[in-house]
């Protein structure tokens, strides 16, 4: 089952600050923080045990443009996400739960 999660961009997050002045993009570690934050409410999965196998960017977003998180349990246990701006795909990749030494 896919499930489809609005994720919040902070307008007054400090990395617009110097990515980049003028024309700014969200940041793919914002981005990636936000998809995690959601997986991890979603799933239960603590942050620290989550490990990423895949991402890849594919698209700049500037900031304001409303994100969705669309996100996957496959039959390994891994999550599949993609994170689109209206039918424009941003970033994907996958995320799994790790072992915590």
């Amino acid at each position: 089952m896919i499930t489809h999660t609005a994720l919040p961009i902070d307008l007054q997050h400090p990395a617009f600050a110097g990515h980049f002045p003028g024309n700014p993009i969200v940041p793919g570690v914002v981005l990636l923080d936000e998809a995690l934050l959601a997986i991890a409410d979603a799933t239960g999965w603590s942050l620290s045990a989550c490990e990423l196998r895949s991402v890849k960017f594919l698209s700049p977003l500037t900031p304001g443009v409303a994100v969705v998180l669309l996100s996957e349990v496959l039959a390994n246990g891994s999550i599949r996400f993609d994170i689109l701006a209206e039918q424009r795909k941003i970033a994907t990749g996958s995320v799994m739960l790790g072992t915590v030494a």
